[in-house]
């Protein structure tokens, strides 16, 4: 009976040591014989090796005795990331073939698991990292420059991925992923990525922008909704979060709705001028004119000295007056609309002086305003008034 457990401990020490073996022996295929035939660039002994590395970790992987082990696990990582590597730089098929995104994900988790099992291979692990993070890069700047935007954006991707073995979030390789995404007209990944970093925080509402942008585009039109309540929660007065608003019910053929978002906007807040600044230059941008023309007047009754609305009504007024002169010119003699076209551009002109006036007397050196000023006096006959913002135009610097 003494001698049977003797066997039997001999046998499962035995084991246990060939586990070990398998871990040690990857380790020095791939230290000893991969790392020194890469950097030669020997692609035919590196291959070699590499494919006997993982052979052994694999094993070691399975194992329970090892499978737990950050040394295997890291180990895992770099022959996995070397497979990748040499992969690249040969050009080689079959390891070209056996990169998958299941075998990449592999080596992500394998050095994740190693990362948060033990400090003793974390600063392995972190260097290993960067190196499969310069190397997605590399792929995916030569994707992009080539101009195809799906591999490119796979590529950063897979260097966000990587970053995330040692806990970090690589926010500039996910947005340059949801970027090439957009680009390649894959709107799901890229709202995907766009998400990702808006709720990280990531360059605040313009985020959460993007995101409800992308899934806008990709037919998600409940989906943009949320992201865009959310994000307005965070920052309610951006001007860009307020205009997706609008775009996604226009986009849904929902006029009523892009006018019930601003006019949501404006009840729960009717006092912000910076909210009616907004929402007039989001109707200049929907060539809803009086409405722009209301909306800015609006936070200038809120706040008179507002220099932004008094800038924003003159120009759009300004532009208004142009647009309608141009269309009356178009007109066919004798087409009655034409006087009718002219006076209402005159008046937009007339209107514009007062807001242009009350903002150059705050910034007396503005040279646009000051020329835009000489142009609308001799515009309405005011000759005088006309050679006064002419004379301060040349002297201003």
């Amino acid at each position: 009976m003494k001698n049977s457990i003797l066997v039997g401990t001999l046998l499962l020490s035995t084991l246990s040591f060939g586990q070990k073996k398998n871990e040690t022996s990857a380790a020095v295929e791939f230290k000893n014989k991969f790392a020194p035939a890469f950097q030669s660039q020997d692609f035919e002994t590196a291959k070699k090796s590499i494919l006997s590395a993982k052979e052994f970790i694999d094993l070691a992987a399975e194992h329970p005795d090892t499978k737990e082990s950050s040394k295997t696990q890291y180990y895992k990582g770099e022959i996995y990331l070397g497979v990748l590597s040499l992969a690249v730089a040969s050009g080689d098929a079959y390891l070209t073939e056996l990169a998958t995104p299941e075998f990449k994900q592999e080596g992500v988790d394998a050095f994740k698991k190693s990362y948060n099992t033990d400090k003793k291979y974390q600063s392995d692990v972190a260097d290993a990292v960067y190196r499969a993070r310069v190397l997605f890069d590399k792929s995916a700047n030569t994707a992009y420059t080539a101009g195809d935007f799906a591999s490119a954006a796979n590529s950063y991707e897979w260097q966000a991925k990587f970053s995330d073995a040692t806990n970090e979030l690589d926010s500039n390789a996910v947005f340059y992923s949801s970027v090439c995404y957009e680009k390649a007209e894959d709107y799901p990944n890229a709202a995907k990525g766009y998400l990702t970093l808006a709720k990280a925080g990531y360059k605040g509402a313009v985020s959460y922008n993007l995101a409800s942008g992308a899934f806008r585009k990709a037919g998600d039109i409940e989906k943009a909704k949320s992201i865009i309540a959310e994000g307005r929660k965070l920052y309610p007065n951006d001007r860009d979060l307020l205009l997706e608003l609008v775009n996604i019910n226009i986009d849904a053929n929902n006029p009523a709705g892009a006018e019930a978002a601003l006019a949501e906007a404006i009840a729960a807040d009717p006092n912000n001028k910076q909210l009616f600044y907004t929402i007039g230059t989001i109707y200049i941008e929907m060539k809803e004119n009086e409405k722009a023309e209301k909306s800015l007047n609006r936070a200038l009754e809120i706040d008179p000295d507002y220099v932004d609305a008094l800038y924003q009504l003159g120009a759009h007024l300004v532009s208004w007056a142009g647009d309608m002169k141009t269309e009356a010119n178009s007109l066919k003699l004798g087409d009655y609309k034409y006087d009718v076209l002219l006076a209402q551009s005159n008046e937009a002109y007339k209107r514009a002086v007062a807001p242009l006036e009350k903002y150059i007397a705050k910034f007396p050196k503005d040279k646009a305003v000051l020329n835009i000023l000489f142009q609308l006096h001799r515009s309405l006959g005011n000759t005088e008034k006309a050679m006064e913002y002419k004379a301060r135009y040349e002297a201003a610097e």
